[in-house]
Order: structure tokens, then sequence, then C-alpha cells
């Protein structure tokens, strides 16, 4: 796994897991453990789908699979596209969803600026791919508003409350 990508992985395991935590904490029925660990796993077959036409979601659920990782597979077969829509409770697979959508490299940003970087970085100028990409993002903006329904921050806050949590991932790839 190329070094951004650990990186990437990393913070998204950090931001899935924050989420996850403060939402076990409300008394949501969550497995913390299938949050952190889909997040880190979530894009396991990026590096080896670069300059090529397979598609990472689709390799890294049959990595999954491949290793008996049956519940990990599907939060990482739609971390990039979500199938169902968005469901009425979120699980584990929709945080995951979601903080990849958090993350631009290493950083947690908005929904907005991490739109902007996938349309200008996958959208090839193709107006119907851009249209499917915010189309994506809608989904990722209503499970924005139902997750931060049940926090006690609302979701500008989720940099600052990182940086104040102690968790799961604390130190992890130091």
């Amino acid at each position: 796994m190329l070094t951004n990508i650990r990186e990437h992985s990393l913070m998204v395991g950090r931001v899935a897991g924050l989420i996850g935590q403060c939402l076990t904490r409300s008394g949501q029925p969550l497995c913390l453990e299938l949050i952190v660990s889909g997040a880190l796993l979530h894009d396991i077959a990026k590096t080896a789908t670069l300059e090529t036409e397979l598609r990472h979601d689709e390799l890294g659920r049959e990595i999954c699979l491949r290793h008996g990782l049956d519940e990990l597979a599907e939060i990482v077969a739609e971390h990039v596209i979500l199938k169902g829509g968005v469901p009425e409770r979120c699980t584990e697979k929709e945080i995951v969803y979601y903080a990849d959508k958090r993350v631009l490299h290493d950083e947690v940003v908005g929904l907005d600026a991490r739109l902007d970087y996938i349309i200008h970085r996958y959208g090839n100028g193709d107006e119907g791919l851009h249209a499917r990409i915010r189309r994506n993002f809608a989904q990722a903006q209503a499970i924005e508003e139902r997750l931060f329904a049940m926090l006690d921050f609302p979701p500008e806050e989720l940099g600052e409350r990182l940086r104040g949590e102690t968790f799961l991932l604390k130190g992890v790839g130091a």
C-alpha cells in the first residue's frame, strides 16, 4: 500500500472510530471493531488498481472474501457508493462510507471540499459522471444529517473533536 493511501486509511479509521465511539456511548448498537477495521481496510486494493480499469472497491471486497472477512467485505465494497441508499438506521457500513467522504488525503474536510476534489480528480470533464458523483455525495449529506442528529456536536467540529479525543487509534502509525 502506498504511504499516502495508508495515511488516508489511518485517518478514515480515526474519523470512523470517533463517530462510532460517540454513537455507541449514546446507546446505538454498533460494533466499534467492525467500524475501525472496515475503515482501515476500505482502500486495501487501491494501490493495486492504480493505472488500471479495475475498481478498488470491488477488488477490495474480493480480497476480504478470500480471507474469510465476510462482514468487512460488504463495508469495503460499498465505501465508494452505497447500493441501498440511505437506510433508516446507519450501520457500520454507512459510518465508514461517510468517514471516507470526510477525509481528503489525510486531513478532515467538509463534504463540499471532498466533493470538489473527487470531481476534479476523477470526473474526467464528463458532466454525466459529475452528476453521478454529486448524487453520491447527496447520500453522504443525508447520512451526515442522520449521524449528527444523534451526536452532541455538529459535523464542522469533527476535526477539532478528533484532535481532542483519545480512543482506539491514538498513536497508530506514529
